[in-house]
């Protein structure tokens, strides 16, 4: 059901159940104003003010977990939307989960309607503050009487809040946000661009911390059952989001091991928290999931990473699974001996000739890599604007053993700088390096929709991207037409037909500006 938010009637103090007692008093110096004062610039204060803040704010515990989990470098945040989309949508994908932002009216109209222009049909609460509420602890208030408002047990399992960059910055507590509220979880997090670099680990922040409450009820006693009920056989929870068809593969891949796919983590509702958990092992298809891993890890649970992603991706992974949930090793040959020739052979089938640069920031480009190399590809470099992972290794020792760059924490400029070096005849990337490609007369496209929105694994994997890539790879004559056809129309201030070019004129032309002192946070980089 969707979530709504009557500002005006939560201020109104209305008489409410015995279970919504007026909050504890919120600590003087647990909200700090400044990261909004001085320029006025709030959260375009840049990343330095605003973790400065948020640090004298008391909020040195969260930044350093942030900062632990999701490491920065060798660039210092990769260009992309704003982090905290990620949170959003885990939360807008799952059953009977109601999801509230605090943050500013710009950022929290930015990221519902990104929200919904992918797919969301559920409103969004929203708390907004001023000066005032931040300093007086007012906004903390809001937000407790918000949740409260929301927390109905028959509309709700679960009721996530998520901290935008000012309240963060400001120190707004949603640590003291009641745990339970009539049977109904309540789920705080910080998501700040100046703290988790991508929102492809922002989801991760989500899933995390919900696998820690689930964790901590399993411990506690019986919890309820999946909707499909348990497994007959031991589970392989799956950790990253990935193409719908390719949960169904991996489970028919494991099927011969005696093991079956569990939950994919994010999950669609709360139940299968615990059927993620209640598995033999999990598979860290995004091998950056660090605060999900580390809930697994706590239960007890080993963790595989890579993927089953081609031929020597499938026979590394199968054998790697086979020893966490010790299956007999005649039992993974054969499994092998039945997937791998298959592969081998769409493979085959299915070649792709031409060079080509890959980058993204989904989290799955290394695993997209591997498959091109084995699609018969001439891929020279890999960047994704994820971090470097113990469970990402084996992918990037199987490239760089083939010749190919990869770089973790890859920016918008290591991209471009890529394609310009190696002269691709194909270019894959993010919305600014295939607007940059087609610039240049070079067919490209954009990774997140036409090729991680793709089966990986396996069988249908193995043949699932030549279509479409020998599709652009043969655009290459249309460019050359089109760049003939509009030759000596001319560029920025000369662009068009004319008797005579225009002059750019310095005299009239605008102030050049300067660089900021500071650096933005996300995509105003």
């Amino acid at each position: 059901m969707a979530v709504t938010l009557d500002i005006a009637d939560l201020r109104a103090r209305k008489e409410r159940p015995a279970s919504t007692l007026a909050a504890p008093p919120v600590p003087a110096e647990a909200v700090n104003l400044a990261a909004t004062t001085g320029d006025g610039l709030g959260c375009h204060s840049g990343k330095a003010a605003m973790t400065a803040a948020a640090e004298a704010a008391g909020m040195s515990e969260t930044l350093d977990q942030l900062r632990a989990d999701y490491p920065q470098g060798p660039h210092d945040q990769p260009q992309s939307m704003c982090p905290a989309f990620g949170s959003l949508r885990v939360g807008l994908r799952m059953r009977r989960t109601a999801t509230i932002l605090s943050g500013s009216a710009c950022c929290v109209y930015g990221l519902t309607f990104t929200s919904h222009f992918y797919g969301a049909k559920r409103t969004v609460g929203y708390v907004p503050f001023n000066s005032e509420s931040l300093v007086t602890g007012k906004l903390f208030e809001d937000i407790r009487e918000a949740v409260f408002e929301v927390a109905k047990p028959a509309d709700y399992d679960a009721v996530v809040v998520i901290n935008l960059c000012v309240p963060t910055a400001s120190g707004v507590p949603l640590r003291l946000l009641p745990k339970e509220i009539d049977g109904v979880r309540i789920i705080g997090i910080d998501v700040p661009g100046f703290g988790v670099p991508t929102h492809a680990e922002a989801k991760d922040v989500l899933a995390g911390a919900m696998l820690k409450v689930a964790r901590t009820e399993v411990e506690q006693g019986p919890v309820q059952a999946p909707r499909s009920g348990r497994s007959e056989r031991p589970t392989v929870a799956l950790l990253g989001e990935m193409f719908p068809a390719d949960p169904v593969v991996i489970g028919s891949m494991l099927e011969p091991l005696g093991l079956a796919a569990g939950p994919v983590v994010p999950t669609r509702e709360w139940r299968e928290l615990y059927a993620a958990l209640d598995c033999a092992a999990v598979a860290a298809i995004h091998p950056f999931y660090t605060a999900s891993m580390r809930e697994f890890s706590l239960a007890g649970r080993p963790i595989v990473g890579s993927a089953p992603v081609g031929h020597d991706g499938t026979a590394d992974w199968l054998d790697r699974i086979g020893e966490a949930c010790a299956v007999p090793r005649a039992t993974v040959e054969a499994a092998k001996n039945r997937f791998l020739p298959m592969i081998k052979g769409v493979l085959a089938a299915a070649p792709i000739a031409g060079r080509i640069t890959l980058s993204g920031y989904e989290g799955s480009e290394l695993l997209v890599g591997r498959l091109l190399v084995e699609s018969g590809a001439d891929l020279r470099y890999v960047g994704t604007a994820c971090p470097r992972t113990p469970y990402s290794e084996a992918d990037r020792d199987w490239l760089e053993a083939r010749g190919v760059e990869v770089r973790y924490r890859a920016s918008l400029e290591d991209d471009l700088y890529a394609m310009h070096h190696f002269k691709p005849d194909l270019a894959i990337g993010t919305t600014p390096v295939v607007q940059k490609a087609k610039e240049m007369a070079l067919p490209a496209l954009y990774f997140t929709n036409l090729i991680s929105a793709r089966p990986l694994m396996g069988v249908a994997g193995a043949g699932s991207l030549a279509k479409v890539i020998n599709a652009a790879l043969g655009n290459r004559p249309r460019f050359d037409r089109m760049r003939d056809f509009f030759a000596g129309v001319g560029e920025g201030h000369a662009a068009g037909i004319w008797e005579e070019v225009p002059q750019l004129r310095q005299n009239v032309a605008s102030a050049k500006r300067e660089k900021p002192a500071h650096n933005p946070i996300g995509e105003m980089a």
